[in-house]
């Protein structure tokens, strides 16, 4: 199961957040990827620095051949169409897309790589505009390393 989250929080070429964010899952549903099932879109504070406005979240299941890396390299892609320049961290964004979960697959940060990617993401467990989203299209999807599901670190929060 590879899970995607989505979210966005001001306009950019593709229009206002909402737009952003669908568009977004209309090119998680292009080859190489394959949307299988998308959430609810959520209007939530923002996480980090919150004098910004709300942010709209979402998250999609998708599957692929795509390696891990690979698929971060797309994922990235499609933020700079979507008008994503890095900047501030947590700060406004056109759209952010993060891989949640690739398959169970557990990849920690080699010290020396600063942008390594780092499987799963390791803010899933803080998150509740992940978690919802994915107790409402995965409910029986477990956490990687502590093997709980999106409800019960929900029941954490």
């Amino acid at each position: 199961m590879i899970l995607i989250a989505l979210g966005s929080n001001i306009n950019g070429p593709w229009g206002s957040p909402r737009q952003t964010v669908e568009m977004a899952l209309h090119m998680l549903n292009q080859f190489p990827l394959r949307l299988v099932k998308s959430s609810s879109l959520l209007i939530t504070e923002p996480f980090g620095v919150v004098n910004q406005p709300q942010f709209v979240n979402a998250v999609a299941l998708v599957e692929t051949k795509m390696p891990a890396e690979s698929l971060i390299r797309k994922l990235h892609m499609i933020e700079r169409q979507a008008g994503r320049r890095r900047g501030k961290r947590w700060g406004p964004r056109t759209l952010d897309l993060d891989i949640l979960d690739y398959h169970g697959l557990i990849k920690h940060k080699r010290q020396l790589v600063q942008k390594a990617l780092i499987l799963p993401h390791p803010g899933i467990a803080e998150r509740r505009f992940v978690l919802e989203p994915i107790r409402e299209i995965a409910p029986r999807w477990r956490h990687p390393k502590t093997r709980a599901t999106a409800h019960a670190m929900i029941q954490k929060l």
